[in-house]
Order: structure tokens, then sequence, then C-alpha cells
């Protein structure tokens, strides 16, 4: 890693708890990909270019990656997009109503799109991966090391991006931030998504009360449930597989207390909500239905903010014609939990840096099938 070297610092305070589903990233993701695999799976380029053309008038743009995180390369146009493409993924814990509490990304994912364009690696970053994060100027920011999560926090998606470029020694081809009511509503209007829960987890984000109905709870910072009513209990997600609606399958995605593997578990069951919204979106009618598919294009459009650099979006939705959600793989960073200095961290582990390589050299087959741990299909 390079940068100023600084101490390590504290723990950056965690988010006031109170009683808000919240607004992951995993969950943004999973909209910005579903809606790009949904509309380039009308085959043609004069659908792409009709279908983006509402999508586009709905979806906020903002520069979120920062200059020496993009591409040294000219603008690339419809038929002549051309691999390898890596995209950013960022979600926010931000709450308007608590501006205190800064921002922080609750979950980072990098889409690397091979040189085929014919599928899609989804890696997902821990955000508490510690990392050395670069100076930011705009905020005065001098640098240091921390996790990387605080990039997000000190100088919003560009240094979070710069710091992902330093770290890796990739540049990416676009950036999004998706939020939390947006996507409820995208999954909603699919009627819900498919998810199989491979164990029995307790949410500490919902619950039941005692007529049944499902009510929205809150965890302290020790994963402890508050706010459980008289006669009611925490929601449970039982064994099997099941259809959830948008807040369901979005707690779900969150979950990481009560699981084996903490956050890695969490990361696995993120990549797999975005594939179940994937296929959900491709074979769900979506197309034929115009009131329906305005519907779901309004909600993706109006939850997204993105920045596709010189690419235009019909352009990147056509280049991308040929990922389907069964060409989908989860990869996790190599790394392990250390506290440090009475901190929690995530650090990387010395296959992390192979990993690191195979995604700059556009060889991440090859790397799954030497590290096949830290990869899944989905």
């Amino acid at each position: 890693m390079t940068g100023t070297s600084e101490p390590i610092p504290t723990a950056v305070p965690a988010a006031r708890a109170e009683p808000s589903v919240g607004s992951p990233l995993w969950a943004r993701v999973c909209v910005i990909l579903g809606a790009i695999l949904t509309l380039a799976s009308a085959g043609t380029l004069a659908a792409v270019q009709g279908l983006t053309h509402r999508y586009e008038a709905a979806v906020h743009r903002d520069t979120l990656i920062a200059p020496q995180a993009r591409p040294i390369t000219e603008p690339q146009r419809m038929s002549s997009i051309t691999g390898p493409l890596n995209f950013l993924l960022i979600g926010s814990d931000f709450r308007a109503g608590l501006p205190g509490d800064g921002q922080r990304a609750d979950t980072i994912i990098i889409a690397h799109v091979p040189r085929t364009l014919d599928r899609a690696y989804l890696i997902s970053i821990p955000r508490d991966l510690l990392v050395q994060i670069p100076p930011y100027p705009p905020n005065s920011y001098r640098g240091g090391q921390g996790k990387i999560n605080g990039a997000f926090q000190f100088g919003g998606p560009q240094l979070l991006s710069a710091t992902l470029t330093e770290l890796i020694g990739i540049r990416f081809n676009g950036a999004a931030i998706v939020n939390f009511e947006g996507f409820k509503t995208a999954v909603d209007v699919l009627g819900g998504v498919y998810l199989c829960v491979d164990r029995p987890v307790t949410s500490n984000h919902l619950g039941v009360d005692r007529d049944g109905r499902i009510l929205q709870l809150w965890a302290d910072e020790n994963g402890r449930i508050q706010g459980v009513p008289p006669g009611g209990r925490p929601y449970v997600f039982e064994e099997g597989c099941q259809r959830m609606n948008g807040m369901l399958a979005l707690d779900y995605a969150r979950l990481r207390y009560g699981l084996p593997g903490g956050d890695y578990d969490r990361q696995r069951h993120q990549q797999q909500f975005l594939k179940a919204v994937f296929q959900e979106a491709t074979r769900d009618g979506l197309l034929s239905n115009p009131i329906k598919l305005d519907e779901f294009l309004r909600a993706v459009g109006s939850s997204l903010t993105v920045d596709t650099g010189e690419i235009g979006l019909a352009d990147l939705v056509f280049g991308l014609r040929n990922v389907t959600p069964s060409r989908l793989v989860g990869v996790k960073v190599p790394s392990e939990p250390r506290t440090i200095n009475g901190v929690s961290y995530v650090v990387a582990l010395a296959e992390a840096q192979s990993l690191y390589q195979a995604i700059r050299e556009d060889t991440l087959e090859e790397w799954i099938t030497a590290h096949p741990s830290w990869a899944e299909r989905l």
C-alpha cells in the first residue's frame, strides 16, 4: 500500500442505533446490475435505446470516480465496447436525519467483466478492511491507515475509488450508489425475489408482534436487539427456499450477527441476492408488460446515482447484453478479522495480492481455480 503512513486510528464511532432498516450497498448494487441485465435482454440495439431513454431521464448523475481512478482511454461506443471493465458499486449508511453521524460505505462490491463480456465477477470488499487511504485535499484529509469504509466517510465515492485504485491497481469504468427505498420498490415491482436460506437466522432489524405483523427493530453496537414489543419476538428467517418481498430480502442480505461466518456469510448472501434479482428481472415477463416495465425503470432510476464516465448508458447496456444471471461468480478478498490496538479490523492475507493481480490481468477464472475456497458459483 502507498501513501502517507500514520498510526492506525481508533474506530470511527458507530452510527446511532435507530428503528430503521438502513440502506446497504448490496441492495443498491443488485438494482443497477439487474436493470442493466434486464435492459440488455431485449437483445437489439433499437430496444436498448428505447428503454434506456426512459431510464436515463430518471437516473441521477454525479462525479463518483476520482480522476486518478478513471481509465486513460478514448471513449468507447456501442459496438466497440471492449473488456475488461470494472464497476464500483457502493452503498452508504448515511441518514439525512442524522447528518452528524457522517456516512460510511456499508457494502463495497467491484463488478469485474472480463474481456469476453459474457460474465461478471462480484468481488466483495470487506468494509472493515485495513488499507492505506490516500490524502484528499478538498476535505483537508491527510491520508493514513484505516478501515476502507472510512475512505467514503472522509471523501465520499471519489476517495473510495482512489483508495481502491491504489490498493488493487485498477481503474473504474463506472460507479453507482443506490438508495434503500428505491431498491425496495423495484424488488416489490418484480413481485419479490426467491432466496434460499441455508440456516435459520434471527433478524436484528425486524420483529413480529403478537398478532403476527412484521415491524422494524434495531440493534445496539453489540448486536443486542432493541424494540421488541410485549408478546412479540424477533423475526426468524427459517431454513429453506422462499419468496421474499423487498423489505425481507433487504434485511436477509444485511444480516451478519448469528451467522458462523459473520460478515463473510453476509457477503455471500449479498451476492446470491444479486443473482436472484437478475433472474427475476429477466424471467418475469417484464419486457412484455409496458406498465410493469415502466414502474421498474422508474423505481430503479430514482434510486440511483451513477457515473458511467465516457461510456453512454445505452452503449454500456448493449455491450453487456451477453452477461446472464447464470454467469455471475462471487469472490471474497482473502482476509481474516483481527483486533489491533483494541479496534476490530479485517486484514488481507497473502493470497489477496494474487487476487488483485488477477483482477488487473483479467485472469480471475484461473485464480478461482487455484483458490476455490474464496469464490462461489452463485
